[in-house]
């Protein structure tokens, strides 16, 4: 009975006490939980287990016209060099000076950026979307996608393989670009329709990769039709308000039928995201220009030769010159088609072939739609006496070719060129420069010759070479042809050093007004192998 004894002891009774409780604890603890379970059968007896039926696909018409049209549209990479953002402080005084001088600056943004003015060149990538209109791979995407990209790569709906794409030719006033692939295959394409029949209300459904996110397809519908003085000159765009975001530029907006309507332009907003209204340029626009494209690899516009004078924006201007309407020309290129045919500064334009002219747009839109070459019947009001005239359309960029304001749109006489010999090769591709552009960088005319486009990977990129660079000599040896540089590549061996001198373009502080020219040397040594 020593146990006994022992337990009678305070520190131990207390402990055998607390072990008894806590096992007594636990057995009714288990019996009440096990007699829970038992009686209720489970956690909740009286619910029906959830089933899943069997797939039934509920299409509409926007499910059909989405199976159909997304193989239709490609996403589109590029690389290109861009500079890099400048510094916090000088970004926040670039701001304040736009809101000083246009406080609706901010309002439209385009899907991408320009490079940053005076600032290290680095290489990144950009994204949109863009749409084949050719079984043999011909793609209509915007201009501001592919601009000075040095590699285009284009996907497929549902296909991983990245095809190389190459660039047939652009348009810089409607921001059209057309490139082609060759994926070894017909491919499908999308059908065009008749931008002139689309009513506001009407259904708007747009394809494309925002935010690099491939055939996200949203829905809308047409909001405006014409808006004008939203881009540039030749741009009157189909408003919708379709979801569009970054991305989805250069993808198609189509009509409940699966027709393309409008190419995928531009948006409006203050935060760079979709706000509700997106901008789409017309298919009849576009088609007019890919057809040019495709024919000529650019894109020629009319012109009579004359400058609209500003004052006719004021009413009060026609009236006191005893006009209802029409378009005051102020001055008449010497030379030109309407100097030839008599036009003269202070006439008024009344009519084209008859047809009243409602304004400067109307007017400019109407002659360069003519073909080079055709005449319009113009009835003009000279001093009060109506006069009708004769004027053959001529090229734009021949009658303003020494105006520098037109010479991106001249054809260069001698083409894109790549001055590469069979020994070393600095992998930059050259044009001839314009009298105008000499005159503007003040280059002599027995030398300089412009860098159009510089090879990704290639000695030129690496030493520091870029588009519209002009290089006036290589190891102090003057250049001013493709022979000339020719001439110094066969001297040259691999491990030899380069010294280009270019002038290249420099932005103002303030990244505004006419740009100023610095001359100055990028070299390097040839590789090796």
């Amino acid at each position: 009975m020593r146990w006994f004894e022992k337990l009678k002891q305070p520190k131990i009774f207390s402990m055998a006490l607390v072990m008894a409780t806590l096992v007594t604890g636990i057995v009714i603890g288990t019996l009440i939980s096990t007699g829970v379970r038992a009686e209720k059968g489970g956690a909740a007896p009286d619910a029906t287990p959830l089933s899943i039926p069997s797939p039934v696909q509920l299409a509409n018409d926007f499910t059909e016209l989405a199976k159909k049209m997304e193989p239709t549209v490609v996403f589109v990479n590029t690389t290109f060099e861009s500079k890099q953002k400048p510094t916090a402080e000088r970004k926040r005084r670039n701001e304040d000076e736009e809101e000083e001088s246009d406080p609706q600056m901010d309002l439209f943004r385009r899907f991408f950026r320009g490079p940053m003015p005076d600032m290290p060149p680095r290489r990144r990538e950009g994204s949109g979307s863009g749409f084949i209109v050719d079984p043999k791979g011909y793609i209509i995407t915007n201009h501001h996608v592919v601009d000075s990209a040095e590699k285009i790569v284009v996907k497929l709906h549902g296909d991983q393989t990245d095809y190389k794409a190459k660039l047939i030719g652009f348009d810089v006033e409607t921001d059209l670009a057309v490139i082609k692939i060759d994926a070894g295959k017909s491919l499908p394409f999308a059908p065009v329709g008749n931008s002139d029949a689309v009513q506001v209300g009407d259904w708007a459904v747009a394809i494309g990769s925002p935010f690099g996110l491939e055939a996200s397809v949203t829905a809308g519908i047409v909001s405006a039709k014409g808006r004008n003085n939203v881009g540039q000159q030749f741009q009157s765009f189909i408003q919708t308000d379709a979801a569009i975001n970054p991305g989805n530029s250069g993808g198609p907006l189509l009509n409940i039928k699966g027709q393309v309507i409008g190419v995928n332009t531009m948006i409006a907003t203050s935060s760079g995201g979709y706000q509700g209204i997106g901008f789409a340029l017309p298919v009849n626009t576009a088609v007019g220009v890919y057809n040019q494209i495709i024919k000529n690899g650019r894109v020629t516009r009319g012109s009579i030769g004359i400058t609209m004078s500003r004052a006719q924006d004021k009413p009060e201007t026609l009236r006191a010159l005893g006009a209802a309407q029409g378009v005051i020309v102020e001055a008449v290129q010497s030379g030109g088609p309407a100097a030839r045919a008599g036009l003269k500064a202070e006439d008024i334009i009344l009519s084209i072939n008859g047809k009243p002219v409602k304004d400067g747009d109307d007017l400019v839109a109407r002659v360069a739609a003519t073909p080079i070459g055709d005449k319009l019947r113009l009835t003009i009001d000279r001093a009060g006496k109506k006069l009708d005239l004769d004027v053959a359309v001529g090229d734009r960029a021949e009658v303003f070719k020494d105006d520098p304001r037109y010479s991106r749109f001249r054809k260069n006489e001698e083409g894109e060129k790549e001055p590469e010999s069979a020994g070393v090769k600095f992998g930059f591709f050259v044009g001839t420069l314009s009298a105008a552009e000499r005159e503007e960088m003040k280059i002599d005319a027995d030398r300089g010759i412009k860098v159009t486009r510089v090879a990704e990977d290639s000695f030129a990129a690496e030493v520091g070479l870029q588009a519209n660079d002009v290089i006036l000599s290589i190891n102090r040896q003057a250049v001013s042809s493709t022979d000339d540089i020719r001439k110094i590549q066969s001297g040259l061996k691999p491990g030899d050093a380069v010294a280009f001198r270019v002038v290249r373009a420099q932005q103002n502080p303030l990244g505004r007004g006419a740009p100023r020219y610095a001359q100055f040397f990028v070299s390097g040594t040839l590789p090796k192998n």
